[in-house]
């Protein structure tokens, strides 16, 4: 299909262009981003001659960052829609190339210069000769995701030349995929309406991310049929301080994150599948004693948060099946706690430990217990807002910390605020969600949109396979988080309330729109080497040629068109 297309040479172009617009979350590059992109799609002799099918929508922030919306109509409603985003990391691990790390053929002649006049890690060696091969592109954004971005515009350009179309092309270019997908979602919750004014039927999405692969390409050769999804659940735990020389008539925060930091860090038993595959278990990305000085006490307060990664649970589970593990590993920690105080009351000859730990029956009269509680950050919130001055503090420190991107630390002080106000006392844990949940994804081949779009990737990729001589890998799950967690799906149904109840941070929330759309959605995209860093790389060969003919034999085959 389409074999005349040679598409090397205008995907580069544009790739180029755009890797020239620095645009890193949050800054005001990402802001003015959209408007020159706007500006490269009016250049293209379709839009030149309709310029109303493209559309520039507001997401958020200050200055407001913009989505990009541009359609190619053809005859009738069916729309296939290619999404990316635009925004990248920061460039500050470039280091003394910072000033080049927009600019790809400068850069990699400079870090050419720079990997030759020093020893080298094996995996700098193995940039050095990717670098000199001249098929490696470095440049901030060029892998993840510009050049995928590219790609898109240029199969767009090619749809619009073909005579006689059937169905629609529809192009997104989103910002802010690299924090919380805002970007996306402002899209999602706009998109309904947008389909009505423009007559378009969705009936599928590529989006066309990046993938990793550090040997020959045979595994960024891919198409992800799903992507994961995260959560990122937290663990505030509180303990009963006490002196150092008397330990036992507390317990210290410590000793309880120990236990709960055992039960879940990197354990494999709470690792997730999903159509044979399995997903990463749990690991912590912050643990924090919350004491801002030194003290001769047991710490009163620890702060645990867990990245969660997950294939078909619901967020519902995940939570029971966390609150549980935390309950557990406090009676652990508790009971050993209190078998340690009768060791050690018997050591210095008393008859009674100092204190009695009991996570389950009440205490007896005369000794001391420490009974210990979960808590689900909804019912903590619930009690603490039964008085409108505390509601109202918590508010003025949710709307002070806005501008904060860390969800952990936003999260952590509006918890802590709230433990302080209702003078909770441990040994107590509450539990919630400390950042954005992205939902988890997958087509449904038994739903028949989802099988059509199945089949008509299939015939596409046996086309390219046999015409070009290469094999795409067929994959489940996309590993990365990413803005598929909101293309094309409504959600997690009532789950997205049980979620948004014990996030403590509205910043965090997402509450998709009742009439939101819901199509299958697939991953697509170029592969590199090195997200993110200094290395940051794509492989030219595959990421300006075969990827950008796949999807434009996609495109022909969804619509079942020979041009």
């Amino acid at each position: 299909m389409d074999e005349d297309w040679q598409p090397f040479d205008r995907v580069k172009d544009i790739s180029y262009r755009l890797v020239s617009w620095p645009s890193e979350s949050g800054t005001p590059g990402e802001a003015a981003f959209a408007d020159r992109l706007a500006d490269l799609l009016r250049e293209i002799p379709y839009f030149r001659d309709n310029p109303d099918d493209i559309a520039v929508l507001d997401s958020h922030g200050s200055p407001m960052a913009k989505n990009v919306v541009a359609v190619v109509r053809g005859k009738g409603t069916r729309t296939l829609a290619l999404g990316g985003h635009f925004d990248t990391v920061a460039t500050t691990n470039y280091l003394d190339l910072q000033h080049l790390a927009c600019q790809p053929d400068a850069l990699r002649e400079a870090l050419i210069t720079d990997l030759e006049s020093r020893p080298l890690s094996n995996a700098e060696a193995r940039a050095l000769d990717d670098l000199r091969s001249g098929d490696f592109i470095p440049g901030r954004g060029m892998l993840d995701m510009k050049s995928g971005v590219a790609a898109g515009i240029a199969v767009l350009e090619r749809f619009s030349e073909w005579p006689d179309r059937k169905g629609n092309l529809v192009l997104f270019a989103t910002p802010d995929e690299e924090r919380n997908s805002r970007g996306m979602r402002a899209l999602r919750d706009a998109l309904p309406a947008l389909a009505t004014r423009w007559n378009l039927d969705l009936v599928g999405g590529i989006n066309l991310d990046a993938t990793s692969d550090q040997g020959d390409g045979a595994e960024g050769r891919a198409i992800y049929y799903g992507t994961i999804g995260k959560l990122l659940p937290f663990a505030f735990v509180i303990g009963q301080p006490s002196h150092a020389s008397y330990p036992f008539e507390g317990v210290s925060a410590h000793r309880i994150a120990a236990e709960i930091m055992l039960a879940l860090e990197a354990n494999p038993a709470l690792c997730d599948t999903g159509n044979g595959e399995v997903s990463p278990p749990p690991i912590c990305l912050e643990a924090k004693d919350l004491r801002g000085g030194y003290e001769v006490t047991t710490p009163d307060k620890v702060w645990l948060a867990f990245n969660w990664l997950f294939h078909s649970r619901s967020s519902s589970d995940l939570q029971a099946d966390f609150n549980a593990l935390v309950h557990q590993a406090m009676r652990r920690a508790l009971d050993d706690f209190a078998a340690k105080a009768g060791a050690y009351a018997r050591l210095v000859s008393s008859s009674t430990p100092a204190v009695r730990i009991d996570t389950e029956a009440p205490p007896d009269a005369g000794k001391p217990a420490l009974a210990g509680r979960v808590i689900p950050f909804c019912d903590l919130r619930a009690q603490a807002f039964r008085s409108r001055a505390v509601a109202e503090r918590y508010t003025a420190l949710e709307t002070e910390l806005q501008a904060n991107d860390n969800p952990l630390d936003v999260t952590r002080r509006l918890v802590a605020l709230l433990v302080a106000e209702v003078r909770l006392t441990g040994p107590v844990v509450v539990t919630g969600f400390s950042s954005l949940h992205y939902p988890h994804s997958h087509l449904d081949e038994s739903r028949p949109l989802d099988r059509d779009f199945a089949a008509a990737i299939d015939r596409a990729r046996q086309a390219i396979e046999a015409r070009h001589r290469t094999r795409f890998r067929r994959r489940e799950y996309f590993t990365g988080i990413s803005d598929m967690s909101f293309f094309g799906t409504a959600g997690d149904g009532s789950n997205c309330t049980i979620v948004a109840d014990n996030t403590p941070a509205n910043l965090w929330v997402d509450q998709p729109p009742s009439d939101a759309l819901d199509y299958p959605v697939v991953n697509i995209g170029p592969w590199g080497r090195e997200f993110h860093q200094r290395l940051e790389r794509l492989h030219a060969p595959y990421g300006f040629d075969i990827f950008p003919r796949f999807i434009l034999e996609i495109v022909g085959e969804v619509f079942g068109q020979r041009p």
